[in-house]
Parts: structure tokens; sequence; C-alpha cells
């Protein structure tokens, strides 16, 4: 063990034990989690060789073993429960990408909520036994995010009771799905709905394109894999082309809306029912970026303590980095971000659920905010996530530019999350939409619920500069329930502001559309604010839920720090509303620098609490036992370039060159 980590582990103020347990959600939970785990780290059959050193077709051949490897020990172990299915696969991946993930996180949960009592029956045991393999075929090569875009077309035929799927257009060719270039036989496709002459919009249908056993492609089928990436070089990101490819009428998901064999169309109870799954994955994101964030600053920050470097002052021993302040400065804040993202997803999975049950018994009136909050928050965790994580590989200085560091592949891994399952610009607006409809309602005269409550004051309060500038609200910057107060105002401003602006847009006679587009950063703004409100408020609530009083008193630093670091960084908001003053941001400045120099002794305790192990980790500057120097020095000689001493290219080009001259 590194004597550096020692020291900072000996001298935590809380047991990481119990805050592991908070995260978990339970000691027994951390227990099985743990059982799940060291069923794969005690299993010779998962110990590969390192992928930094392999092509992309043997690195897709890798995964797709450890991919059969792990379905077939999760049928042997009997691992049935989603959560145990994941703490296991990610285990079994390691730090790396599974080409069948689509399977598990999209096509069989839209099997299993969007599929008849006799479609389940038919589909489930197939899914969950992985006789078939299946991906979720949305996006085209010419529209992602804006779905009612999308050209791909299933046409019904009455008289052989069947629908006809085309790609009309080369923009209309199904492009991006994962596992879809070479792995998966069935996808779930979505395609406009054409019967009786009429088009009904999208719908999923199940659809074969390879042939089981032999895994060619079907006749009318066009399949493939599109090519490297910036990263998920073990995903076999695809492209699907139907040429008048026929499937059974009752191969389209009728839970909701259906086609009778006549042809006729029955409506769903709401449109947006169909995007269910979307709902899940963005809900699923915000607790990836916590992980992918909170794995980013376990390496950072260790490294952070492990590595020594210039003077504090002057014939003294080289400091740990961790020391400077600046250093602190760009991990706490990120650290702190990956606590609040933690509880947020788990907060986001519960709620998914709880809602799902809801509509399932026919009740749709909390759907509107479950889009809204979903897209909003999968957009606002992945971009700090997505820049938190650059900010831990620039913090670890040249090193952490080295593959073996792990942050490479983190960041180029995590990145898409900005864009799939809704490009987070318009994920934003999309939560302005419902934002703007809730201020609508509140303004005239009817009260709104859940998340955009706050609303409700506003027609007493008018938050407007003039007005409020003058009486600032009274800001108890060690109370995270005051500063919940604080963002509670910021969003209430920021909504009201954007709302205005449209509603001046639109008496200056312009469109619908056109007033939109011209107010669309405004709205953006307020979604963020809304956002950003959302999360220190459940971030706050999960405080009194902790018993410990030390960790308790951990995690209210790292609250504080999330709430207080965000109003430094967003003061003008604070100040443009009249909320705070100039002193308190002042004030609100110093507090962020006292409360990093608070947080500096349980840093390394902090990050250990993840629980992550080594393999999961992927990284030598990350390890537990802080050896890092004698790793790197062994990992870089396993480079192929180092297998012979003189590389085939000086004979072949250098020397001939020097020959010449």
């Amino acid at each position: 063990m590194n004597p550096d980590l020692r020291k900072e582990r000996e001298a935590a103020s809380f047991h990481t034990e119990l805050l592991t347990s908070v995260l978990d959600g339970g000691a027994d939970r951390t227990r099985r989690r743990r059982e799940l785990e060291a069923l794969v780290l005690n299993d010779p059959d998962f110990k590969h060789e390192d992928v930094n050193f392999l092509s992309r077709s043997e690195r897709y051949e890798l995964a797709i073993k450890k991919s059969a490897l792990m379905v077939m020990k999760l049928r042997e172990f009997g691992i049935a429960d989603p959560d145990e299915i994941y703490w296991f696969k990610r285990t079994c991946m390691g730090s790396y990408i599974a080409p069948i993930d689509l399977h598990y996180s999209m096509f069989t949960p839209t099997l299993e909520n969007q599929c008849t009592v006799v479609q389940r029956e038919k589909w489930l045991p197939l899914a969950r036994g992985f006789q078939i393999i299946g991906t979720y075929a949305q996006t085209e090569m010419g529209h992602g995010t804006h779905l009612r875009g999308l050209e791909t077309t299933a046409t019904y035929d009455p008289a052989t009771q069947e629908f006809i799927l085309n790609s009309p257009t080369v923009t209309s060719i199904k492009w991006w799905p994962g596992g879809l270039g070479k792995t998966s036989n069935h996808a779930i496709v979505l395609a406009q709905l054409h019967t009786q002459g009429q088009n009904h919009g999208l719908h999923a249908f199940i659809v074969p394109i390879r042939q089981l056993g032999t895994h060619e492609p079907l006749p009318g089928i066009t399949v493939g894999d599109i090519g490297p990436k910036f990263g998920y070089d073990e995903m076999d990101n695809g492209y699907l082309k139907m040429d008048n490819f026929r499937i059974p009428r009752e191969n389209m998901l009728m839970k909701f809306a259906k086609v009778e064999p006549d042809g006729t169309y029955v409506k769903p109870l709401s449109d947006k029912l169909t995007y269910g799954t979307m709902v899940f994955i963005r809900s699923i994101i915000v607790g990836d970026a916590a992980r992918s964030l909170a794995r980013a600053c376990t390496i950072a920050i260790r490294y952070s303590a492990v590595r020594h470097q210039s003077e504090l002052k002057p014939g003294e021993p080289e400091p740990q980095i961790l020391d400077y302040q600046t250093q602190q400065y760009r991990l706490f804040p990120l650290l702190a971000a990956a606590y609040a993202f933690h509880f947020v997803g788990a907060y986001m999975k519960d709620t998914y659920r709880r809602i799902t049950a809801d509509i399932n018994d026919g009740d749709l009136r909390e759907m509107p905010e479950l889009h809204a909050l979903s897209a909003g928050l999968k957009a606002f965790s992945s971009w700090i996530a997505n820049a938190g994580i650059e900010e831990c590989r620039m913090a670890c200085g040249g090193h952490g530019y080295s593959r073996c560091s792990g942050l490479p592949d983190i960041y180029v891994n995590f990145t898409p999350s900005c864009t799939y399952e809704g490009e987070n610009t318009v994920m934003m607006l999309q939560t302005a939409r419902f934002l703007i409809k809730s201020y609508t309602q509140v303004s005239s005269g009817q009260l709104v619920s859940g998340m955009v409550s706050y609303l409700n004051d506003l027609p007493g309060q008018r938050i407007q500069p003039q007005q409020v500038g003058a009486r600032p609200a009274a800001l108890h910057i060690s109370n995270p329930a005051s500063l919940v107060e604080a963002y509670k105002l910021r969003a209430s401003r920021l909504v009201e502001f954007a709302a205005k602006n449209l509603q001046a847009e639109l008496n200056r006679r312009r469109s619908k559309e056109d007033a939109w587009n011209r107010t669309s950063v405004d709205l953006v703004r307020a979604s963020e604010a809304h956002c950003h409100y959302v999360v220190v408020k459940l971030f706050t609530a999960k405080i009194s839920e902790i018993g410990d009083p030390a960790t308790r008193a951990v995690v209210n630093n790292l609250c504080l720090l999330f709430a207080l670091h965000g109003i430094s960084k967003h003061s003008g908001d604070f100040l443009q509303g009249g909320i705070l003053t100039d002193a308190q941001i002042t004030q609100v400045n110093q507090r962020v620098k006292e409360l990093l120099a608070l947080i500096r002794p349980n840093a390394v305790a902090l990050v250990d609490s993840f629980d992550f192990s080594d393999l999961f980790l992927g990284s030598v500057l990350g390890r537990y036992d802080g050896n890092v120097y004698e790793n790197m020095f062994e990992w870089s000689k396993k480079s192929p370039l180092n297998k012979t001493q003189v590389h085939r290219s000086f004979h072949k080009h250098l020397k001939p060159m020097q020959a010449k001259l």
C-alpha cells in the first residue's frame, strides 16, 4: 500500500463502510453486491488481457466472449433481479462496453412495457433466454432526436395481415443502434405506421433481421457495422435498411395502440406511451453520469494524493498535489456533483417505477412531469459529468493523457450520452415546454404540483429585479435548506423571464414556432435553472436520511459545496434576480474555499466509499493500493511496439532513407 494513501485513509473522520451502504441503499444491498462481484473477480474465466493493446475487431470479439460467458454465469447462478444483473454485468465487463447492452437496457424493457399479455408470453421467454438477441432501432441517418421526422415506414396489408417495412430513402436507413451491426438477430424498429391510407405516426415493431442458427441477414434486410467512432470500440453500432420486408401483424407492439385484422387503427390513451423506453433510459443515464464522474474523481483524487510536485515552501519536501487549493477547487466540486447525481439517479429510477405502475393502471397524470424531468436531468447531469471527466483527466497532468489512466476511455465511452436518447439542448427545450405550460397554468389561476410547485408562488412574489432587489433573501450559507430556497427563486425568475420574452415575441405577431426559436436560449437557461434546483433539493433531502452523525456531516459538506459552487458559477443569475447581494456572493465564494479545506482530509475516503474494484476502475493511476509508477512502467512494456527491439519500419523505411541522404 502506498504510504500516502494509507495515511489519507487513517485520517478520515467517518467510516467508508457506512457511506458505501448509504450509496447502495442499505448494508444488505452492499453485502449482496459484493457477493456478486466476488463471483466474477474470483473466476479465472474472466481474467482477460488489457484491451488497450487490441485492434477494434479483437476488442469486439473479446466483448462478445465476455458477454456470452456472462449470460451463462447469470443462468448458472440464478441471477434475475434487474439491479443484481446490473452489478454482475458491470463487474464482468470491467470498464468496457458490452455489445448486448441494448438487449438488456432497451429491447427487453420495451417488450415488458409495450407488449400485450399474449405478446409477452411469446417474446419475453425468448429474450430472457437469449434465443433472440435484440436491439432498439430508432435513430436514422437523417434524423435522431426529432422523432416525428423519422422516415422508415410500416404499411399494413390486410390481405396477408402483414406489415411491409421499408427504408424509402438513404436518410431513412437506421443508423447508430448498438449491437445492430453484428450481434443482434432481432430489433425493435420504430416506423411510421400506414393503414387504410393514413399515417398514424411512430409505432414500435419487432423485426427479425438475421436467420436464427446461421446469423445470416434475412432477404430484404441490409445490415452491418457503421465503422470506427470516437470511442465505444467494443460496440457494433450498426445500420439497417429494409426493402419490402414483411412481418406478421402480431409483431406490432400492441399494448397501447393496435391495428385490427381489417386494418382499423385503434389509438392509444396517449401518443407519448410509445416513448416509455426512452424515458427509462434517460432516467438510467443520470445514474450513469454519477458512476462515470465518480470513477474519474476516484482516479484523479487518489492520484493527486500519491503525486508529489513542485514546492509550497522552499526547501521542504514536494507536497501532494491534492494539497494545492487549485487542485481541490478543480476536483472537489466534481466529487460533490458525483454524489448529487448518484442520489438523483436513485430518485429517478424509483420515480420511473412508481409512475410506470400508475400508467399501467391507466393514471397518466404524472407522465408529463416524468417526461420533462427525465429529459432535463439527463441533459443536466450528462453535460456536467462530461466536462467533469475531462477536467479530471487534465488534473492528472501528462499521465492523465495515457490510456493507462483509464480516463480517456471513461470520457469517450460517456460523452455520447450527451447525444443519444435525445440531444441535450433539445432535451432542455422539451423540459422548457413543460415549464412554460406550467407557468401558463399558474398565470391563469390554476395550481401546479410536483417539482414545479414553486411557480405557484409567482403571482404573489413577482420575481422581478426592481421589486425584489431591495429585499434580498436571508441566506444562511451553512444551511442547505436555505440554499434550496435561493435556487428555487432563481428557477422562478428564469422561467418567468423566458415566458415573458416568449410572450413578447408572440406580441410582435410572430408565429409560435418563430417566437419559440427566438426565445430558445432563455428557455434552455430556465430549464437548466429548474434542473439545478431539483438536484440541490434532492441532495439536501438525502442528508436527513443518513443516521450516522459523522457520515451525515461529510455528506452535508459535499451538499453545501455543490450548492455554493453552483451559486458562485452562476452568480449573475442570483445578483440580477435580486436574490443575493454582492456581499452575499463574496461570502459564498469565501465559504467555498473553507469547504475545500474541510473536505480535504476526507477526500480519499469519499472516493473509496464508491467501492469500485480495480477491475471496474480500469486505471493504473487510480489503483486502490496507490502503486502507480511501478505499474505504469509494467503496463507500457505490454505495448505491441515493444515486442521487438527494432521495429521492421527501421529496415524498411528509415535505413534506406539514411543511405540515400
